[in-house]
């Protein structure tokens, strides 16, 4: 049978709700992942890794975080990033998350998932993934483990490193234009001695894990970084 992909609808917090790309594993079942976008949306790219770690046994939902903006906006490649900019300008990062609350409460409420959940996120959705690790919680239960990549974001929010209690493995690029070195220095100092945090660097720019992204792609960043969160969600959702 393969993967199933298909579409949830997510119930919000204040009224409306809004869609979510879902992409099943073969088994049908398994712990769950929240897969945040980038600034272009849920695009071939998102949808592309959320089937991919449905192939590794993952239930995956996929929101769409520029709904109250423009829902179902989508931009495919670096042509769209003056566009996917403007966006960001206009998000509600407090709405954002309790949007992403929304949509861990759904998924933790799936048949389809079976226990632990993990969240995952590149370029905005990094930024995200490390909110939801430190904010977002259904009854007390937060996500399990979390991988951010790239987030531009995290920095500002550096202050929420004490209510990131689960595993978190972080991935940047050495020659990320929009994150400077002393940025990722002070995410490093703030969860070293940490025995479930780990700071990844590479020899890569910004949106090095895109490959609709010609200019920013990099396939040996990419491949090692994927490996490395497969295994870590593996050894931290599996269990």
């Amino acid at each position: 049978m393969g993967v199933a992909t298909g579409t949830e609808r997510i119930t919000a917090h204040d009224g409306g709700g809004f869609t979510a790309f879902r992409a099943l594993p073969e088994a049908g079942s398994g712990p769950g992942v929240l897969l945040f976008q980038e600034i272009f949306g849920v695009n071939d790219n998102m949808r592309g890794l959320a089937v991919r770690l449905a192939e590794a046994g993952y239930v995956v939902l996929v929101p769409d975080v520029f709904w109250r903006i423009e829902p179902g906006f989508e931009r495919k490649d670096e042509s769209g990033l003056a566009d996917g900019m403007a966006m960001v300008q206009q998000l509600d990062f407090e709405l954002v998350g309790h949007d992403m609350t929304s949509t861990l409460a759904h998924l933790l409420g799936m048949d389809a998932c079976t226990g632990k959940v993990g969240a995952v996120g590149f370029c905005l959705g990094g930024s995200l993934t490390y909110l939801c690790v430190a904010s977002a919680r259904v009854d007390g239960r937060g996500v399990d483990a979390a991988v951010p990549y790239y987030g531009s974001g995290i920095h500002d929010m550096i202050g929420l490193a004490g209510s990131v209690t689960a595993p978190v493995m972080f991935h940047y690029g050495d020659r990320d234009p929009y994150i400077p070195s002393e940025q990722v220095e002070v995410v490093e100092k703030s969860f070293a001695g940490r025995a479930n945090a780990v700071v990844h660097r590479y020899d890569a720019g910004h949106a090095f894990s895109n490959w609709d992204a010609p200019s920013m792609y990099d396939r040996p960043a990419a491949e090692l970084a994927w490996s490395r969160t497969v295994a870590f969600f593996g050894e931290y959702l599996n269990s």
